[in-house]
């Protein structure tokens, strides 16, 4: 009932709005006639003043003395005219007011009928929380636990269930915190630790700061074999410059790991990163005779390594751009033959070694 005396009385709202125009006939132009008469009463004084002062003509004068007058005939006029509205103007607003206290509930309701649900019970938030069952979605799952937590924040097992969450989402600010409250609340935890230091790196658009490499010490000295903090901490080296020590730790992460991890392809990248970028700096700082030789004894290399089977698309792309720069072009079209007999069994990696060759204007390899 309450809800229907809220709408009833929004409803008459609505109409009092509209209908309160409607009941204000036409204002009148001066609230007293008497002290319009009087303004036009000391016009006319004024216009025999100038005209006595030779301010104005004789001609200029009687023109002001008409005017003044049809003024107070027309003010003599509105105050004989009878006050109120005429009876056709009443009666169209009448027939206005009745047209909308009438038609605007009707429409209401019907537009209810129509697309609202009367029969359908309150459904607060907390009630549906408990009635969802193991098929809620997840939105829902997120809310309840963040409700829970709200009411409980000593909780260790739910902020280390909510932080991976949020992880996942990018909201990495919420994330360290979940992190941290997990950690603050529960006993100490190396995977918590690893979580929250790497939190704070993504929180800091990548950079090892001292709070996640705090974090990540701690969860190494709890658990040597972190591979998530090792692998932090072997970045936070190369942000250090120590690009060798960098490499020798992700080289030992990759010793220790086993066999069915599926982060050692990560890892690897990342050594051929560090290394690639060490020794493109120091091939940079050479001498321009020292530097040519050492690019083309690295293009060797390369191509040492892949002429001994494999070899994946980036590497063959690589070693074809490699070989075109260096103007060495029977080398390049050799790679190019060879990258598709190695390739052969991927339709997309076989597409890019042609446009590649298509850019270094290799076409003739193609079969």
């Amino acid at each position: 009932m309450m809800l229907w005396a809220i709408l009833a009385a929004m409803t008459g709202a609505a109409i009092f709005a509209l209908l309160w125009p409607l009941s204000h006939g036409r204002t009148e132009g001066f609230a007293d006639v008497a002290d319009a008469r009087s303004l036009y009463r000391s016009q006319l004084k004024e216009i025999d003043r100038d005209l006595a002062r030779n301010l104005i003509g004789v001609g200029e004068a009687e023109a002001a003395r008409a005017e003044a007058a049809r003024r107070l005939l027309r003010a003599a006029n509105d105050e004989e005219r009878p006050a109120g509205e005429t009876e056709p103007s009443l009666r169209r607003r009448r027939a206005s007011s009745a047209l909308m206290l009438s038609v605007v509930p009707l429409f209401a309701l019907l537009v209810y009928g129509l697309y609202g649900s009367p029969d359908l019970p309150d459904q607060p938030l907390a009630a549906r929380l408990e009635k969802a069952g193991p098929h809620q979605d997840f939105a829902i799952i997120l809310a309840r636990m963040e409700a829970h937590l709200a009411a409980n924040p000593a909780d260790a097992r739910g902020w280390s269930l909510l932080a991976p969450i949020y992880l996942r989402q990018g909201r990495f600010d919420e994330a360290a915190k979940a992190f941290a409250a997990a950690v603050r609340y529960g006993k100490p935890d190396t995977d918590l630790l690893a979580g929250l230091g790497e939190a704070r790196i993504l929180e800091a658009g990548g950079v090892v700061t001292a709070d996640a490499r705090d974090a990540l010490a701690e969860a190494v000295k709890l658990d040597p074999k972190n591979a998530r903090a090792r692998y932090y901490l072997a970045i936070a080296k190369e942000q250090d410059g120590d690009g060798e020590a960098a490499v020798a730790s992700l080289q030992q992460l990759l010793a220790d790991a086993p066999p069915e991890a599926d982060w050692t392809a990560s890892v690897r990248a990342r050594i051929e990163q560090i290394q690639g970028d060490a020794g493109r700096k120091a091939v940079a700082a050479l001498p321009e005779a020292e530097r040519q030789q050492a690019i083309r004894g690295m293009v060797d290399g390369l191509a040492a390594r892949l002429a001994e089977g494999g070899g994946t698309l980036p590497e063959w792309t690589r070693l074809i751009r490699a070989r075109s720069v260096l103007g060495d072009k029977p080398a390049a079209l050799a790679a190019v033959k060879t990258a598709r007999e190695r390739l052969a069994q991927d339709a997309a990696a076989l597409a890019a070694i042609d446009a590649l060759a298509n850019e270094l204007a290799l076409k003739e390899t193609a079969p």
